[in-house]
């Protein structure tokens, strides 16, 4: 927006609802530790799919009465009608199961703000001090939002606006404005990875959205005393990769975490002058996540560097604004990087040094993360995959030369090769790292097997001596049961002898040995799966096949009488 353009609203000061969306907190004082994102449900991000935010395990019935009363009959009103006005399945059912009136920001000390950047038509990007300030949003001025959103800017190639605390009436306006599927904004809301090109017109343009999630290494809070730091409380101790993890290696001021951030563009672009828009949301200031103001600082300097401003004065696509802003998170996932392989190093060294089980339960932590982490990188290569090879149909206009053409795609083309480049190489150092943290597990484990190798020694030491002690008091203990039996050979006058004695001993002991391997389903003395009718004649069989008999027998011919 240009200086004489610009609409300064009044701030938000009325009351948007009660903060009951189901996100941490309610307001933006910090917690002990970074609120944990939802898992991402992915069936519920394909545009392609035909039952958008359907549940076929549990859902029978999907209701399709109107999200809301029609209110076309102003212009300025149309846009209430969203997203049902526009994309007619999204009837009053779906909009409430995707949570997108829920999980936008109700909280009335939360400001609506949007901030922009305007890239002129020559490539440079407009200075910020002649952008003006950004949009504070208020109910009172929702009709001025709505106006100005319909004036078309002049003079440039894109405006990218980057939204704060999104409220709902402005995720309506955004959505009626730009024509946008209400995929980006469920799938941002409920932080679901996703990537899809919409509204395909040859010649003219497209709709291109990215949502990515990625690392990015925070200081949170103040640092527990060492007495409090040195173990894992048992909340941490569950295994939850949707959780941030602490980093206690890292000596600062403030606790270090790596907690997973979100990245959600929409770009339309178009061959019209002054018709391409890229839409930023960011979550709300409960989650503490990247800020619209912090982003729109970071693309501002994008134009300030030599590399990328020779791109845009060679190519007037403005896809390669919405690559640039894609290096956002390959720049958190190095820095987050460094700090994971530096913590590592640190929990092996004490891993070497003591013998703290709560390392082993935090470095099964760390592996489970690692794994985790695969897969959002996995992700954000993707992305860029995905990037690369969707060419704006902008270029198939009379604007673009052949000869520009082909070479802003081969451009195209380079640089997300130079960004795939650099996700190889944190893939690569990513695996480093998960290899550090297996051998460090399985040495932990290995020592462990050791010191328990090393007890059931010491045990066996001990239960040797009480063998000895056993042999050495054994025959004066068979001794004494001997002379002490009622028998007629060493007492006068019994009745019993010592033969019966002896012929009841052996029988008993036979018949108990028979009984036990019969009913024992493994054992030397029978063939495995033999039933137990078989098995009560074990000491038959197992004569017959020490010998051989079985063999000659099933040997001989049979023959007929």
């Amino acid at each position: 927006m240009s200086s004489t353009n610009h609409a300064h609203f009044p701030l938000n000061n009325l009351r948007w609802g009660n903060n009951s969306h189901g996100i941490p907190g309610t307001h933006t004082t910090h917690s002990s530790k970074p609120p944990k994102t939802p898992a991402p449900i992915y069936r519920h991000a394909a545009p392609s799919g035909p039952w958008p935010w359907m549940d076929l395990e549990s859902d029978t019935k999907l209701e399709t009465e109107p999200a809301s009363p029609a209110r076309e009959s102003a212009d300025q009103l149309r846009w209430r009608g969203y997203p049902q006005s526009l994309f007619g399945n999204w009837v009053a059912d779906r909009i409430k199961r995707c949570k997108m009136v829920e999980n936008c920001s109700k909280d009335p000390r939360e400001k609506c703000r949007i901030h922009y950047v305007d890239v002129l038509e020559t490539g440079s990007f407009k200075p910020a001090q002649d952008t003006g300030p950004p949009i504070d949003v208020d109910e009172r001025a929702l009709h001025k939002l709505w106006d100005h959103l319909q004036i078309q800017p002049t003079g440039l190639r894109l405006r990218v606006l980057l939204v704060d605390n999104m409220k709902h009436p402005v995720l309506q306006m955004l959505g009626t404005r730009y024509n946008i599927e209400p995929f980006f904004f469920t799938s941002s809301l409920n932080w679901i990875p996703s990537r899809y090109q919409e509204e395909v017109i040859k010649k003219k343009g497209d709709h291109i959205t990215v949502t990515l999630l990625f690392v990015r290494a925070v200081s949170w809070g103040v640092t527990a005393p060492s007495s409090q730091n040195k173990h894992i409380s048992d909340s941490e101790r569950a295994i939850d990769t949707q959780e941030s993890l602490r980093l206690r290696s890292v000596l600062s001021s403030a606790e270090k975490y790596l907690l997973q951030d979100l990245l959600a563009l929409h770009m339309i672009r178009s061959s019209d002058p002054s018709g391409s828009t890229i839409i930023s949301y960011h979550p709300n200031a409960q989650w503490d996540r990247t800020t619209a103001e912090r982003l729109k600082n970071l693309v501002q300097k994008v134009g300030e560097s030599v590399y990328w401003q020779k791109i845009f004065e060679q190519s007037k696509d403005p896809s390669f604004v919405f690559l640039a802003i894609l290096w956002y998170g390959l720049y958190a996932w190095d820095e987050s990087l460094d700090h994971l392989y530096t913590h590592m190093n640190w929990l092996e060294t004490n891993v070497l040094l003591t013998n703290d089980s709560h390392l082993t339960t935090e470095l099964h932590t760390i592996q489970a993360q690692l794994l985790h982490y695969a897969s959002l990188l996995e992700d954000f290569r993707k992305s860029v995959n995905f990037v690369r090879n969707t060419p704006n149909p902008g270029l198939e206009s009379s604007e673009f030369t052949e000869h520009s053409r082909r070479d802003t795609n081969k451009l195209m083309r380079k640089e997300c090769d130079n960004l795939l480049s650099e996700i190889d190489r944190l893939g690569f150092q990513l695996r480093n790292i998960t290899d550090l943290a297996k051998a460090t597990v399985n040495f932990v484990d290995s020592r462990r097997m050791q010191d328990l190798t090393t007890a059931t020694v010491r045990d066996s030491a001990s239960m040797k001596q009480i063998s000895y002690l056993t042999m050495i008091f054994l025959p004066a203990s068979f001794i004494a049961s001997v002379f002490g039996m009622n028998v007629r050979e060493i007492i006068s006058g019994a009745t019993e002898t010592l033969a019966n004695y002896v012929t009841v001993s052996v029988t008993f002991t036979v018949l108990t040995a028979w009984l036990v391997v019969a009913f024992q389903a493994h054992s030397p003395f029978h063939e495995s799966g033999t039933g137990f009718g078989r098995r009560l004649a074990w000491p038959v069989t197992y004569i017959m096949r020490s010998t051989g008999l079985r063999q000659s027998l099933r040997s001989q011919p049979v023959v007929d009488i």
